[in-house]
């Protein structure tokens, strides 16, 4: 494999412009498809077997006008009470919009200043234009507004809405921008990674639109692949470069410098992407579509972002020539230094005395991880939302007037092929007793007969911890066969639960393969299994940094949230995911240079300060990035998106400097030479990989040190 990288980085350095255009061609074909056949994003939560959905799924067949999505019409006079024939006209008007099935008689608050007119849709909200939609709701409630009333708007379709991005994207980049021209020095040099980066994500982003033309891509998923694809692109076209100035600074040409760094740093690129992908292909183990869209369609960024920089990257590296260095290095002869003497005094100190820092380190790792064990997982809604939003405002006169529980009422849907109608009167006594039950409505039959639906409307609202205790007693004591729960509220328990129960298989399928792909690349047991360790404790402290941040509100404000609010169901599983194929990259890339100081020379203890030493500045400049990307996203206005980027930058940060710093020499050196230990039988089945494109001495054995060449066979180059 690295001879066949090799050479492709030679011939995209020596024929330059046949690659960039193939890839401009490239971009602006796959942009221009998207644009023409490109679907749009909708969100599919559905979850099989569970509760909630089988009470929607009954809906539909039997109940449509009460199965689509829902919008609420919140009218507020500052002063007097609102006009009955104002809210008859506004009704009239909302019930000639598209696809509305139902618009519900207006509710006035006890005082009469608040009115609540409820639209309801025969499709399901991942079937409207959300942003169209909330348009034309306020076109047709026009006159309310100019009667001097004050109107907003909550329900599905207005949450539904998102605002529009690219501010987090513009900050990322020139974060990172400024970033790549402190460590580079030249403005070619930190250019290069950017250009590159953005073309492998540009294709990809494209790509996900052409996805959405065949199947349901959840909204945020762009956002997330956007950030990711960002974040690994920028990095590994770092990567390549650093190895491809090294080789100029020996005295290479242009193409054999490329050349070499596709083979050696590019190898570890294309390991680095594959396991991204195998963490993210872990997410359709969570078995709900929202997530498996997620995982996929950043999967498709995440490896165009290794297409161009395996390519694209150097072909601009032979056409940018000597430019990717400093003016004063450009000469010939000229040194790099490459290595840092500082990071080599550490993880030499570190090396000598690794008990202490193995114990501190571990400590303040497994410190800032225990909040987690109070997390509370739940799914944002509208009180989440900045108070000028208009779901927030409406979500905020709808507590003050009917209640915190009418933002999120629950529907009891009773099958009346397998309930006697006659149970309907008894079913609404009980759910009136039932603790935390504020008010019951009358029973709506269906027009064939067939099903009814009760409206129960709790004490709490819809992010009440309470409010799951509450949909647990109504199904325990009150249903009856045939009856079931639905409503937001009620699918958020089932959803919560769902992403819960499949955190731990997700959790199992990951590391696994993970450990099983870096076995093979470094042929060790125990390098995997460290790393894994490692990267668990990453994702752990990023967890209880979240809790405390978000749930406990320690920095929930200074990111633009009213209030503190409890980490997002997604968080789990997304964050999992993301973070572990993130937080291998860093272990690929500082493995296999200590691998190959390994195999060069033997020295156990001195192959991790070599390696340290040599990859220290470009790891931390990497780390740097990314964290500085992933803060960006923390300005976006999704809640999710937020958390993620939050979450995934306090984790890259502790990764490139506790684990890579204190942990990963710390335990190198304690285990020696045991961190290279494969059994026999099992050294003998496994492929030879040659990560280094050659960098092991010919005679060495891809899991022995050059000493003892001798006694094993020559490894083949896969």
């Amino acid at each position: 494999m690295s001879r066949l990288l090799y050479r492709l980085g030679r011939a995209a350095a020596l024929r330059p412009w046949r690659f960039i255009v193939v890839w401009l061609a490239l971009v602006a074909a796959v942009a221009g498809f998207a644009g023409v056949a490109g679907g749009a994003l909708h969100d599919d939560y559905t979850l099989a077997g569970t509760g909630s959905q089988r009470a929607t799924d009954l809906l539909r067949a039997r109940f449509p006008a009460l199965s689509g999505a829902d919008a609420r019409v919140v009218v507020h006079a500052k002063s007097g009470t609102v006009d009955r024939a104002g809210l008859a006209a506004a009704a009239g008007e909302l019930r000639k919009l598209p696809h509305v099935s139902e618009v519900g008689p207006a509710q006035p608050s006890r005082d009469g200043a608040t009115a609540l007119l409820t639209v309801r849709y025969s499709v399901p909200v991942t079937d409207l234009a959300p942003g169209e939609t909330l348009d034309l709701l306020r076109s047709a409630t026009g006159g309310l507004k100019a009667a001097g009333y004050q109107v907003e708007f909550g329900g599905q379709v207005p949450e539904n809405v998102t605002a529009p991005g690219g501010v987090a994207e513009a900050i990322g980049i020139a974060a990172a921008l400024v970033i790549l021209l402190l460590a580079f020095g030249s403005v070619v040099a930190a250019g290069l990674p950017l250009a590159v980066a953005l073309a492998g994500l540009g294709a990809g982003v494209s790509g996900i639109t052409l996805v959405a033309a065949v199947t349901d891509v959840a909204t945020t998923a762009p956002t997330l692949a956007t950030m990711v694809g960002l974040g690994v692109g920028i990095d590994y076209a770092l990567f390549i470069l650093t190895r491809h100035r090294e080789g100029l600074a020996a005295g290479l040409d242009v193409p054999e410098a490329a050349g070499r760094a596709i083979a050696t740093a590019g190898m570890s690129v294309l390991f680095a992407g594959f396991t991204v992908l195998l963490a993210l292909c872990g997410l359709v183990l969570s078995r709900v579509p929202v997530f498996m869209t997620m995982g996929f369609t950043t999967g498709l960024v995440v490896a165009a972002t290794v297409l161009s920089a395996l390519t694209l990257l150097p072909a601009v590296l032979g056409l940018a020539g000597r430019r990717v260095l400093r003016r004063r290095d450009r000469a010939a002869g000229a040194a790099i230094t490459v290595e840092s003497p500082r990071v080599r005094r550490w993880a030499g100190h570190v090396g000598r005395h690794p008990w202490p820092w193995l114990l501190a380190a571990s400590v303040l790792m497994l410190a800032l991880a225990a909040p987690a064990l109070g997390m509370r997982t739940w799914p944002s809604d509208a009180s989440s939302e900045p108070a000028s939003n208009t779901v927030r405002q409406a979500y905020d006169i709808v507590a003050d007037a009917y209640g915190p529980g009418a933002n999120g009422p629950l529907l009891v849907a009773v099958d009346l092929e397998r309930t006697d109608p006659g149970v309907l009167p008894g079913l609404g006594e009980r759910l009136a007793r039932t603790h935390g039950v504020a008010a019951v409505a009358p029973p709506l039959t269906s027009p064939g007969g067939d099903a009814a639906v009760i409206t129960v409307t709790p004490d709490y609202g819809p992010q009440d911890a309470r409010v799951t205790g509450l949909v647990d007693r109504i199904r325990a004591d009150a249903l009856p066969p045939g009856a079931e729960i639905t409503g937001l509220t009620a699918t958020y328990v089932d959803l919560s639960r769902m992403l819960s129960d499949r955190l731990w298989p997700v959790i199992g399928v990951v590391v696994a393969t993970s450990f099983v792909m870096l076995m093979i690349v470094f042929r060790s047991l125990v390098a995997p299994l460290k790393a894994a360790v490692m990267n668990l404790l990453s994702i752990g402290a990023a967890y209880g940094v979240l809790t405390a941040v978000f749930q406990w509100g320690w920095g929930a404000e200074s990111l633009g949230l009213p209030h503190s609010v409890p980490v997002s169901s997604f968080i789990l599983l997304l964050l999992f995911a993301v973070l572990f194929g993130v937080s291998m990259d860093y272990e690929v890339f500082l493995l296999s240079r200590v691998r190959e100081e390994w195999l060069l020379h033997g020295d156990a203890r001195g192959s991790v300060t070599s390696g340290l030493a040599a990859t220290g500045r470009v790891i931390s400049s990497a780390a740097l990035i990314m964290v500085a990307v992933f803060l960006g996203f923390a300005a976006d206005p999704g809640l999710v998106i937020k958390q993620m980027g939050v979450g995934l930058a306090v984790a890259v940060a502790l990764d490139a400097t506790v684990v890579r710093l204190v942990l990963v020499p710390a335990t190198m050196s304690l285990l020696g030479r045991a961190n290279w230990w494969l059994p026999g039988p099992l050294a003998r089945v496994l492929p030879d990989i040659d990560l280094h494109g050659g960098g092991a001495p010919a005679g060495a054995s891809a899991g022995a040190p050059a000493g003892a060449a001798g006694r094993e066979h020559e490894p083949s180059r896969a």
